[in-house]
């Protein structure tokens, strides 16, 4: 189910109505007690499989949204969470919402001219990456998107848990940059208190060393943080990066 949805004339996304709790608990990557305001208990869906690491203190004010779906058998989704320099956006779904609409809305400069955007794209190997750009019916342009939450003082760092699907969209946007394609792994920063970027190294090497080797062979890095409040998300600015 959508989590949020394009408002008109805007290259941002509007929340849904957002219900505000305090954060009890995070627990099985996906689920969350969260204790309303009025002080029922309920269990939220985290949809959010990282650790979360410096977005995910119990006692920290969120706000959920709410789907009245009988197939669903958690009906509140974990949506923001207030840290101490900014709202931080949890849910994963958003940034490939955001980053396909920024891109048709012309913001994401590198990306203009193209004529359609295709999303969950099968490449080789059983790899499936976020987007494609075509431009005359034919692929131009790869593209992958990460979701990064994580930030130590002003700097944003990428992943927050080992990845190995992470390590496996690296390598196939580095064999389809050889082929002549335009590659992007593009990293969308869902808070506002980033200066920087770097790779998580402490946390999965790997994945920092094949940032590098793909960086050296033409993949394009692309990070942006956003405007976030309790009614919309729209992308920011672009945030520099070290290797």
């Amino acid at each position: 189910m959508n989590s949020v949805t394009p408002t008109t004339k805007s290259a941002s996304l509007a929340w849904p109505q957002l219900i505000p709790g305090t954060l009890v608990k995070r627990y099985k990557r996906f689920m969350a007690d969260i204790r309303l305001k009025n002080g029922e208990l309920v269990v939220a869906h985290c949809p959010n499989s990282g650790r979360m690491t410096s977005c995910c203190e119990p006692g920290r004010n969120v706000y959920l949204s709410y789907h009245d779906n009988p197939r669903r058998k958690l009906k509140y989704t974990w949506e923001l969470i207030e840290m101490p320099t900014s709202l931080v956006g949890v849910n994963t779904l958003v940034p490939n919402r955001l980053a396909a609409l920024s891109i048709e809305t012309g913001r994401v400069e590198s990306l203009r001219g193209y004529d359609r955007v295709k999303k969950e794209v099968n490449v080789g190997n059983h790899t499936r990456l976020d987007m494609v750009l075509q431009k005359d019916g034919r692929d131009q342009c790869y593209i992958e998107i990460k979701n990064c939450t994580l930030v130590d003082n002003g700097i944003a760092q990428f992943p927050d848990a080992v990845t190995a699907r992470g390590l496996k969209h690296l390598e196939t946007l580095r064999q389809l940059t050889k082929e002549g394609y335009h590659c992007v792994i593009f990293y969308l920063i869902q808070r506002t208190d980033a200066t920087l970027f770097k790779p998580a190294d402490s946390i999965d090497p790997a994945y920092g060393k094949a940032l590098r080797r793909a960086a050296a062979d033409g993949v394009e890095i692309l990070i942006y943080d956003v405007h976030i409040n309790l009614q919309t998300i729209m992308l920011n600015q672009k945030i520099p990066y070290l290797l």
